[in-house]
């Protein structure tokens, strides 16, 4: 079965051409023109993987992101962009989004993207949900949690704690900190990160893996406490205490 992509973009030259492109790749396509269609559309048949322009008129990229996620619903959201700040990634990756691509775009990297985002996106049987104790994760089978550097992680259940405090991660953060963890004190080269967290190298050039470095810090570090995640310059990055 192909999977489903459904592509909201308003810019109509733009929507054609990755609707085409992703025809020919070998997806089932839905497009639509803005976010309103675009609800309204995951909402009657949910897809595999949604391609969201970030700015439509009325509801924006963004907001779909942001509803779809309160609402429960995990699935994978590649984001369009021609906005370039490092702030205006965050907000992307704030609202929910598991990735980006900068326009203008190549569409082998848009698909390289898709492919990884729907590699990690296999289904997996949820866990039962259960109340955590506010001084952090329950005593789980032996072997069932990795533990380096202060932080605990579960990830059968994909949840992570520093401490008693338990971390809000994205898809993509939650896979970065795991790969982190399971290779605490060795320093990972940046193709090696892309390539197991995307799949795919994206190069020197890009600043996809900083952006998300830089967010996943933010949600792990504490005042006073010693930063976990340290930058390797020219090398990439190894987490470790102090």
């Amino acid at each position: 079965m192909p999977h489903t992509v459904l592509l909201a973009e308003d810019d109509r030259a733009i929507r054609n051409a990755l609707e085409r492109a992703l025809t020919l790749e070998g997806y089932r396509v839905t497009a639509v023109a803005d976010g309103v269609e675009a609800l309204a559309q995951a909402h009657r048949s949910r897809p595999d993987v949604l391609v969201l322009d970030v700015m439509m008129p009325g509801i924006d990229g963004l907001q779909v992101c942001r509803v779809l996620r309160a609402e429960g619903d995990r699935t994978p959201v590649l984001m369009l962009t021609a906005l370039v700040e490092t702030a205006d990634r965050i907000a992307g990756l704030d609202a929910g989004a598991d990735d980006y691509v900068v326009k203008p775009f190549d569409v082998e990297e848009v698909f390289a993207r898709l492919r990884a985002l729907l590699r990690r996106a296999a289904p997996v049987p949820p866990p039962e949900p259960a109340p955590e104790p506010a001084e952090g994760p329950t005593p789980g089978p032996p072997g069932r949690f990795l533990e380096a550097a202060g932080l605990r992680m579960d990830p059968q259940a994909r949840r992570a704690w520093r401490g008693g405090r338990e971390l809000e991660l994205t898809r993509t953060e939650f896979e970065l900190l795991e790969l982190l963890i399971r290779n605490a004190g060795v320093v990972l080269e940046h193709a090696t990160i892309y390539d197991r967290i995307w799949g795919y190298d994206f190069g020197p050039g890009s600043k996809n893996l900083a952006v998300y470095v830089g967010y996943l810090r933010r949600k792990l570090d504490e005042p006073g406490a010693p930063q976990l995640i340290h930058t390797v310059r020219g090398v990439g990055y190894v987490l470790r205490e102090g």
